[in-house]
């Protein structure tokens, strides 16, 4: 089954309503978008702890990484270049930290709050090869946009 980014990004806005807590609202969207779609084998946030480092937050799926420097690997590069990264084949990518063995492919979005600020980034990891494309991108994006967009503006988390 393939995620229905409309019908996931409804639900989500639902059972996210009001909250302005980060970490909260990392917690539901990665339970919700982790269990929408049979692609997603590892599903969560590495959010910004310091200058240019990136650290576990909440998930599904097996262990993850603990720490992400922004220069290294997918997450890194997301974080450092503040663009979606769409990796078909993590053997083929530069640096790629391999936090499971299981991994084939992966997307990572940059998570920015209301002001700009980067908050983390949302990993996704799958253990099909070339598992994403552009309607994966722009899905999460929009959900990440809704979710995350409404912090920061009026004093939230």
């Amino acid at each position: 089954m393939r995620a229905d980014y409309p019908a996931l990004r409804r639900q989500i806005a639902a059972l996210t309503e009001g909250e302005e807590d980060a970490i909260a609202l990392m917690a539901t969207l990665a339970c919700e978008i982790h269990r929408s779609d049979d692609r997603f084998d590892w599903t969560g946030f590495y959010r910004v702890v310091a200058p240019e480092l990136l650290k576990i937050g909440p998930y599904q799926g097996g262990h993850g990484c603990l720490s992400i420097p922004f220069g290294r690997g997918v997450c890194g590069a997301a974080a450092r270049t503040g663009e979606v990264q769409i990796v078909p084949d993590v053997d083929a990518f530069p640096g790629h930290i391999a936090c499971s063995a299981s991994t084939r492919s992966e997307i990572v979005l940059p998570v920015r709050d209301g002001a700009g600020r980067l908050l983390g980034v949302l990993d996704i990891d799958s253990d099909r090869p070339a598992a994403f494309d552009e309607a994966d991108a722009a899905g999460l994006a929009a959900i990440l946009a809704d979710t995350f967009g409404r912090l920061g503006r009026s004093g939230g988390a």
